[in-house]
């Protein structure tokens, strides 16, 4: 009698709590999405192909816009009365230390994908550079060392942490219980937000993270596997990516399921150290001088051509009979697309592990941190790769263009002493990089299908659900292979939040300065003192 009570109360429970429209919404778009690509994956590329090639090619300057705008907008909120207001009550402490916090946020806004790209991109950049320069040539090389920094710098985060505004602010200020895009824009959208709209902009979210995160999961598996292989001498097949998979999906779901101090905190704290211990041994037993001088000469050539950078689209490409690298499109139309279909997640983790912290702290501390670990990442890692292929220890190039980017990425950590053991660390520093980023995110995917968060928890279950519902779209990109098809996908998902994006700054802007505005208007109640009479003074000081 007492189970079947237990039972009867969860299940009321969780019809009162989750909200079903955008549950049910999101699992029909991802299996509608999914099982297509499964059953037809050729004529599914090729629709792909189509979509990206015509949002790339119309509206690439409005995510160059979105990102230039949003860096700059969050300058001016840091910097203005917004930015003072408290997340929480003003003698609230700070829920999580500096340390804890940052590791936390970049863990979540990174991944595995930071492994990736941090140590090869540049070979890219060498072969294809930008702005029409030689490939090869000394330009080339400076541009190469250079753009993943510019990629993974404070144009990033500052996407990464516009929708971290509205959602902190609705949360921790006007405390309502709900972590939720499109509660985030009701100062925009009204009472529109209560028709099916509202699970639509929450339905468009969870779709664009599942196909980010089927990115990310798809491009560090084969990275891990290789890193496996290298240790145990077990073949990379698509076999063992699958079982990785599905091995990093059972540690992300135990964490998830822990919650954010026992699961998501611990891993991202051993994550940081894990960090450290890689980047400091490549610095001091690599070519320190040339990494010190090449990650100094780099952010002193962004600092110089950060405009340029941040605007550049090579129109001259459109024209007839006029060579096209497809540079913007294929990297920083990519890259901002990339960042915009994770910003409401990483926004929403953001906002949760920011309790205690002013508005100011937030804007500035996301954007530090991050940009400060991805340009360690970039001049260390990469720069280390780009020394050996310049010095000629080891053609990191001809390599890749044989072997692919991940076997290329562990052959490089080969080159380094004690070999062996970096390569271990390496792999199981990729394993709880790609594991802390989708325990948060499945944490956050559990958030927004629930019409209520208690005590800053969604339900267990429900966090435990997500985490395996995140695996299914990289499968399917694993399964369909190829680079492009998983940086097609992560452009187009993005594609519906640059609108949102919009409606996030105008939201917070008018939340928080309508209520500045109150504030400072109020008046306390005029007590009006009327001269009283002499009987009434003497029964006042009886009483």
């Amino acid at each position: 009698m007492i189970a079947w009570y237990k039972k009867e109360r969860m299940f009321t429970d969780m019809n009162r709590i989750i909200d079903w429209p955008t549950f049910i919404g999101a699992l029909v778009v991802l299996f509608g999405v999914t099982i297509p690509l499964v059953l037809f994956p050729e004529a599914g590329d090729v629709v792909i192909n189509m979509a990206n090639t015509f949002v790339t090619g119309n509206f690439g300057v409005l995510y160059m816009i979105v990102g230039i705008g949003a860096f700059f907008f969050l300058i001016y909120v840091a910097f203005s009365k917004n930015g003072r207001v408290k997340l929480g009550k003003r003698d609230q402490p700070k829920e999580f230390s500096n340390l804890s916090w940052a590791a936390m946020l970049f863990s979540a806004g990174i991944g595995s994908s930071i492994l990736y790209w941090g140590m090869i991109e540049w070979a890219y950049y060498y072969q294809g550079p930008p702005f029409g320069v030689e490939p090869g040539s000394k330009e080339a090389v400076d541009w190469a060392a250079a753009y993943g920094m510019f990629h993974w710098g404070p144009i990033a985060w500052a996407i990464y942490t516009l929708p971290a505004l509205p959602i902190a602010y609705f949360y921790y200020v006007r405390r309502s219980p709900v972590l939720k895009i499109s509660e985030a824009v009701r100062p925009v959208l009204g009472k529109r937000v209560d028709t099916p709209l509202g699970p639509l902009i929450d339905v468009l979210f969870i779709f664009g993270l599942l196909g980010g995160a089927g990115t990310t999961l798809a491009l560090g598996t084969p990275m891990i596997a290789e890193g496996i292989s290298d240790i145990t001498g077990i073949p990379v097949t698509l076999g063992l990516q699958t079982v990785i998979l599905l091995i990093c999906t059972a540690i992300f779901a135990v964490s998830s399921y822990s919650g954010l101090r026992r699961g998501i905190k611990v891993l991202s704290d051993i994550n940081l150290w894990l960090v450290v211990f890689v980047l400091a041994f490549i610095f001091v037993f690599g070519p320190t001088v040339f990494i010190s001088e090449q990650t100094l000469t780099s952010i002193g050539l962004i600092l110089d051509n950060f405009f340029s950078m941040s605007t550049w689209l090579e129109p001259q490409g459109n024209l007839p009979d006029t060579a096209d690298s497809k540079f913007p499109e294929t990297w920083t139309v990519f890259y901002w697309a990339w960042w915009l279909v994770y910003a409401p997640f990483v926004g929403l983790f953001v906002a949760r592990i920011s309790r205690g912290r002013t508005v100011k702290q937030m804007i500035i501390g996301t954007m530090m941190y991050g940009t400060l670990g991805c340009i360690l990442f970039f001049g260390i890692m990469g720069n280390f790769g780009l020394y050996l292929q310049l010095t000629g220890a080891f053609d990191v190039i001809g390599f890749m263009n044989e072997y692919g980017a991940p076997a290329t990425i562990i052959e490089i950590l080969n080159q380094l002493p004690l070999a062996k053991l970096i390569v271990i660390v390496f792999t199981v520093l990729a394993i709880i990089f790609l594991a802390t980023t989708f325990d948060s995110a499945s944490y956050i995917l559990a958030a927004v299908a629930q019409k209520e968060v208690k005590a800053g928890e969604p339900l267990r279950w429900h966090r435990l659900f997500w985490a395996f519902a995140l695996c299914i779209m990289p499968l399917v990109l694993m399964y369909l292979g190829g680079l492009e098809t998983l940086q097609t996908a992560s452009i187009v998902s993005g594609f519906p939040i640059i609108f949102i994006m919009f409606m996030l700054g105008w939201s917070f802007m008018k939340a928080s300065s309508d209520d500045l505005k109150a504030s400072k208007n109020y008046q306390p109640p005029t007590i009006h003192l009327t001269k009283a009479d002499p009987k009434e003074k003497r029964d006042s000081s009886d009483k």
